[in-house]
């Protein structure tokens, strides 16, 4: 029996870019071009000033554990449990949910410092994945 995959992410003309360069190793942050702000999702109209004109940058990949919830049940097939899953402040400010993987869940902290890898969760997907910085 082939092993289960993840959810698959719903991706469209908003998000395309975004998974685009998280399949070539990436961390992309969607920027506005009108007044500089940050957001995370990409979106196609700035919170701040309402633009539809947006570029993305590449993130250092650095944060900390702003929060995290540990699942356990109910298990979804294609997920390992526990499963940690984070939110996650980046050094340029914005914030990104995701998994923290590398680490027992019993040793997270609030405020510990992260640092993203890209992974192949299976033979299609890429997703930013987040382990303990290393020091």
């Amino acid at each position: 029996m082939p092993k289960a995959l993840r959810m698959r992410p719903v991706i469209g003309h908003d998000n395309r870019p975004w998974w685009d360069r998280i399949d070539e190793g990436e961390l992309p942050i969607q920027r506005c071009c009108s007044c500089g702000t940050l957001r995370h999702p990409p979106r196609p109209m700035c919170w701040k000033c309402q633009s539809l004109e947006s570029e993305y940058i590449n993130a250092s990949g650095k944060g900390i554990v702003y929060s995290y919830v540990v699942v356990h049940k109910p298990a979804v097939p294609g997920y390992e449990y526990p499963l940690a899953v984070g939110l996650i402040e980046l050094e340029e400010g914005t914030r990104i949910v995701s998994n923290i993987v590398g680490i027992n869940p019993e040793d997270i902290e609030i405020g510990m410092p992260v640092e993203v890898s890209i992974d192949a969760v299976d033979d299609e997907m890429n997703l930013p994945l987040f382990r303990p910085a290393s020091r």
